[in-house]
């Protein structure tokens, strides 16, 4: 079953953030203190990614044209309206210092960007091969307990990017090697990985407020990695 690492991904999201709920009445302090910690560890996750490119340029104009495309469509906007839409359908208590939404777009952000999702959904399609999103879908099961207790709910709704992500690479994957060579695809998983590993440590100071970075209008670069490296390659011929 070509989706199945997928599904089990979704499942353990939804797990851990409802393992999360039973720690969400924590003193505040302690929340943001978590939350600091959350940060500081996610901006290391990105920097670590980042430092994997063979080719910084490549990663910087993907960054470039990927919030041009991000900004003229407005997908930070669209993010923030889909997850206001959802917490209008939640009762969320007054006092929560962060809102469904934010959950939402922190937790989708976080599942999404990075090598393992297209990897995993690679090596599903491919292969058959479903331990990379398991192993992945065991990770984010804890990040979204850690996740959930100072977010709150709306962590949950981040399980359908997540999955629509992952299986959409997964069910392209089957005829994706009749197209693309495999040296042009190990490219393109470490510039896109790199590209990707400098939008979570935008996250990640996001999570600090050191600074308000709209990385949902960054995402497009994700796309356009691949585009870009396309062009290197044949110029380099």
């Amino acid at each position: 079953m070509v989706l199945f690492g997928t599904i089990i991904n979704g499942i353990c999201i939804i797990a851990g953030t409802l393992l999360g709920l039973f720690f969400t009445k924590i003193p505040e302090r302690f929340k943001e203190t978590v939350m600091s910690g959350i940060g500081l560890v996610v901006i290391v996750i990105g920097l670590q990614m980042s430092l994997d490119t063979d080719n910084i340029v490549i990663v910087l104009l993907s960054l470039l044209t990927g919030a041009i495309i991000g900004e003229g469509l407005r997908l930070e906007e669209k993010l923030e309206g889909i997850g206001r839409w959802i917490e209008n359908k939640f009762t969320v208590a007054p006092d929560d210092t962060y809102s469904v939404a934010q959950g939402f777009i922190t937790a989708s952000l976080i599942f999404v960007i990075g090598a393992l999702s297209v990897i995993g959904g690679l090596d599903s399609g491919l292969r058959n091969d479903h331990e990379v999103l398991i192993t992945k879908g065991i990770i984010d099961g804890f990040v979204a307990l850690v996740l959930t207790s100072t977010l709150g709910f709306g962590v949950i709704f981040s399980v359908v990017p997540v999955v629509l992500y992952e299986g959409s690479i997964a069910l392209l994957a089957t005829f994706i090697n009749q197209w693309v060579p495999e040296a042009m695809l190990d490219s393109f998983i470490v510039e896109m990985t790199a590209t990707g590993g400098l939008m979570i440590v935008a996250i990640g100071l996001n999570l600090l407020k050191l600074t308000k970075i709209r990385v949902a209008n960054l995402l497009p670069g994700l796309v356009t990695v691949g585009f870009i490296l396309y062009i290197a390659q044949w110029f380099g011929h």
